[in-house]
């Protein structure tokens, strides 16, 4: 009665906190600064850890832990988690939280049951799970109770899934280990490529947000990025635009759409016109990418669209899930 109840979206790129019937408590980097002397010592956690990123010395290693939206670090993993319950949960724990922790879809028992224990061990007095797209649906508030097909696109920063929801359940899903960090490592390879320029994942991930786009866009953007000359092995400058970002991103959105395709083709005759009425909802923070609407509906032929918030929908809807357990709780994977 008295324990926070509280969903966490534990991604690749962020994790994210929500409290029932409070919204997002806060939102952090999944980046750890850790340092190898007698053991693993963990340094900084969150904004603090990935403000060092590419800028340490060899004692002190800067990681995520999460790789391509499950554990890959346990121990630190762990860590990591221990440290944003009490965040979330305060000074005074009288009483262990309830916790719901989303998954990608498709991931495996062993895979699960790492989630599920790295939770328990953090402190969780119970850890339930829920498959990223069902979350997310839940957290776009999509009418994921009713017999009508809902579809939601889920791209964050390790994986992207997409499902068709009906009854609070999943129809049909496919997901594939391509995101936001995927999209990074082509722009990095692109710059390598084209001006032999080396730069680091964060620099790619500005380039990304500031002029990143899907689709050619009506107004070219530009700008300037330095780093390292392969050949001179000096610092360098160049101007990069928004449509060679277009071409660096071709492969990795390739991926995404035949994600949909495929979610599509397996999809029931009642529940596809449903989708084509209602259209696909887009959630995660790959679904910020400028016109990736415009080109999710002119390879598909259904009508793609940003959820509100679509950052928080998977902890949003974690949250929600939690208080609605005893429904849901059919569509949930126990361990």
């Amino acid at each position: 009665m008295f324990a926070k109840q509280i969903g966490i979206d534990l991604g690749t790129v962020n994790l994210l906190v929500a409290e029932v019937n409070k919204g997002i408590i806060f939102r952090e980097p999944s980046v750890v600064a850790i340092v190898q002397e007698n053991g693993t010592k963990l340094m900084a956690v969150g904004q603090e850890a990935k403000d060092m990123y590419g800028r340490t010395p060899d004692a002190i290693e800067v990681m995520r832990p999460m790789r391509d939206g499950v554990i890959a670090d346990y121990e630190v993993t762990e860590a990591m988690l221990r440290y944003f319950i009490r965040k979330a949960t305060g000074p005074l724990r009288l009483f262990r939280p309830r916790v719901m922790v989303s998954v990608p879809y498709g991931v495996t028992s062993v895979e699960s049951r790492a989630v599920r224990e790295a939770a328990l061990q953090a402190g969780a007095r119970e850890a339930f799970l829920i498959p990223e797209p069902l979350a997310a649906a839940i957290g776009a508030g999509l009418p994921v109770g009713t017999p009508t097909g809902n579809m939601v696109v889920n791209m964050g920063g390790g994986t992207s899934e997409a499902a068709v929801i009906a009854m609070n359940g999943i129809v049909c899903a496919h997901s594939a280990r391509v995101g936001g960090v995927r999209f990074d490592e082509a722009i990095v390879s692109y710059v390598r490529k084209k001006y032999n320029l080396m730069i680091g994942e964060p620099t790619a991930e500005q380039i990304k947000l500031e002029i990143g786009s899907a689709m050619a866009l009506d107004n070219e953007l530009a700008m300037e990025i330095q780093g390292r000359d392969q050949v001179a092995g000096l610092p360098k400058t160049v101007t990069l635009t928004s449509s060679e970002v277009t071409e660096a991103l071709t492969d990795p959105l390739a991926a995404i759409v035949n994600v949909i395709k495929s979610v599509l083709e397996r999809t029931p005759p009642e529940l596809a016109a449903d989708i084509i009425d209602r259209g696909m909802a887009m959630c995660g923070g790959s679904a910020l990418l400028r016109k990736l609407d415009v080109l999710l509906t002119r390879e598909t032929g259904v009508p793609a669209y940003v959820a509100e918030d679509p950052l928080d929908c998977t902890a949003l809807g974690a949250s929600r899930a939690l208080a609605e357990y005893h429904i849901l709780k059919r569509s949930i994977p126990s361990l």
